[in-house]
């Protein structure tokens, strides 16, 4: 169910806006908005996820929150 949620959230999102090719995946050529997380969202209970901290914030390739 996690990784149906992170694609509905990521690539579903952008192929709704029209805008798979310019975002929606880590691809070199496209938008980067993503954050890095204290833990993979993928390795812990799904009850525990709520405490997995955003280390950094990128928006348009650029750090713009948290460790450079």
């Amino acid at each position: 169910m996690l990784p149906e949620a992170i694609e509905a959230y990521t690539m579903g999102a952008a192929f709704a806006e029209f805008q798979e090719r310019e975002k929606g995946s880590i691809t070199p050529g496209k938008l980067a908005d993503m954050v890095i997380m204290s833990d993979n969202i993928f390795d812990v209970k799904p009850e525990a996820i709520r405490t997995v901290k955003v280390k950094t914030t990128i928006v348009g390739g650029k750090i713009v929150y948290g460790e450079q």
